[in-house]
C-alpha cells in the first residue's frame, strides 16, 4: 500500500508555492518522496523558501523559480527549466488563485456589492484563476501528454460547487461588513468544469485530470466568521492548513490511478447542507 502513495522518483510543479495551502502542498509532495519545484510570483520569496524545505527534506532535489503563470513566455520558462533539472514532469498542481482586495477599506462595502463590483477586479480574477490553470495545463501539461503519465491537479473551492452565504459576513452587531464578490466562485466553478474537459480531452494520453475542492481555511479571520462557518459544518470548525495534504497526494500518486475528471471535495461536510 505505501508504494501506492510513494512519489518517489516522481516530479512535481506546485504554482501558488508560497500562500497557506501552497506551502502546505509543496510538504505533503515531499512528504510522499517527490523531487519539487517551488513557483510563485516573488523569484526570491521561493528561493528561499526552497531552501528552508531543501534543509528539511534532504532525500528530495527542490529548485525554485518565480514566474509570472498568466505570461505564456514565462510559464514556457518554467517548464524548461523543470526538463533541464529534471528531464521530466509527472505531477501538475495548479494552486496559484487570488481573492479580491479592495484598496480602500472604507469603500469595502459599496464596492463589494455586485451592483458596484469594478469590472477591473473581475477581469484580474479571471487571469490568474482560470487563464493562468489553462497556461499550465497546456504548456506544462503538454509534457505530461507527450510521454504517456501524469497527474494535473486543479484546485478548486467549495464555492465552485455552492453560492456564497452572505450571512457569514454579517458581524456579531448584526452587520454587513462586506459581500462575498463574484470572481473568486464564478473562477472556481470554472476551474472544475476545465478540469472535465482535460480529463476527457488527455485520457487517452494517460494524463489524470481531477479537481480537489478545499474548505475555508482557518487563517486569522475575524472571530465572527469563524464562528459563523464552523455552526454550518459538519465537523464544527474550519479546516487546518494541513487537512488537505492526504488528499493531495493521493490524487498526485497511482493511489488514484483510475480516477480522472473527478472533483474530490475535502470540506469538512460544507457543501452537503
Amino acid at each position: 500500500m505505501g508504494d501506492l502513495f510513494s512519489l518517489r522518483g516522481k516530479v512535481a510543479i506546485v504554482t501558488g508555492s508560497l500562500g497557506l495551502i501552497g506551502k502546505n502542498h509543496c510538504h505533503a509532495l515531499l512528504e510522499a518522496g517527490a523531487d519539487l519545484i517551488v513557483t510563485d510570483i516573488n523569484h526570491e520569496q521561493c528561493k528561499a523558501f526552497a531552501g528552508e524545505l531543501s534543509v528539511q527534506y534532504r532525500d528530495s532535489r527542490i529548485i525554485s523559480q518565480g514566474a509570472d503563470i498568466t505570461l505564456p513566455a514565462e510559464v514556457e520558462m518554467l517548464r524548461d527549466l523543470a526538463l533541464h533539472e529534471f528531464s521530466r514532469i509527472d505531477v501538475l498542481v495548479n494552486n496559484a488563485a487570488i481573492n479580491d482586495k479592495f484598496e480602500d477599506p472604507a469603500a469595502l462595502f459599496e464596492q463589494s456589492k455586485f451592483e458596484n463590483y469594478p469590472l477591473d477586479l473581475w477581469n484580474k480574477s479571471m487571469t490568474v484563476n482560470v487563464t493562468a490553470m489553462f497556461l499550465c495545463s497546456q504548456i506544462i501539461g503538454k509534457v505530461m501528454a507527450d510521454s504517456g503519465k501524469g497527474s494535473i491537479i486543479n484546485v478548486a473551492s467549495t464555492y465552485g460547487l455552492v453560492a456564497p452565504n452572505q450571512d457569514l459576513y454579517i458581524d456579531a452587531e448584526g452587520i454587513q461588513k462586506f459581500y462575498k464578490t463574484p470572481a473568486y466562485p464564478v473562477t472556481k466553478g470554472a476551474v472544475i468544469s476545465f478540469t472535465r474537459f482535460l480529463a476527457a480531452y488527455w485520457g487517452e494520453k494517460g494524463v489524470r485530470v481531477n479537481t480537489l475542492t478545499p474548505g475555508g481555511v482557518e487563517n486569522n479571520q475575524d472571530e465572527f466568521f469563524i464562528n459563523e462557518y464552523s455552526k454550518r459544518t459538519p465537523l464544527k470548525r474550519m479546516a487546518r492548513p494541513t487537512d488537505y495534504k492526504g488528499a493531495l497526494v493521493f490524487l498526485a500518486s497511482d493511489a488514484s490511478a483510475y480516477m480522472t475528471g473527478a472533483n474530490l471535495v475535502v470540506d469538512g461536510g460544507f457543501t452537503i447542507w
